[in-house]
């Protein structure tokens, strides 16, 4: 095996490596989405009572 395909392998099998243990970036993260499920987060234990809250997002919430 030449040199340059030693190389072109190498290159190959990084750059593949780099793909796949890169970052998820979501759309529609932002500081809003954040204040939005504080909000929802305190509404949420107003009307379910702490620690019986099952799922807070941005949009809604769950009680146990």
């Amino acid at each position: 095996m030449s040199m340059l395909q030693r190389i072109s392998l190498l290159s190959l099998a990084l750059g593949s490596a780099l793909l796949t243990s890169g970052c998820v970036i979501t759309p529609h993260t932002s500081s809003d989405t954040a204040a939005q499920v504080n909000k929802m987060s305190e509404q949420a234990q107003a009307t379910c009572g702490a620690g019986q809250v099952k799922e807070v997002n941005a949009r809604s919430f769950s009680c146990k």
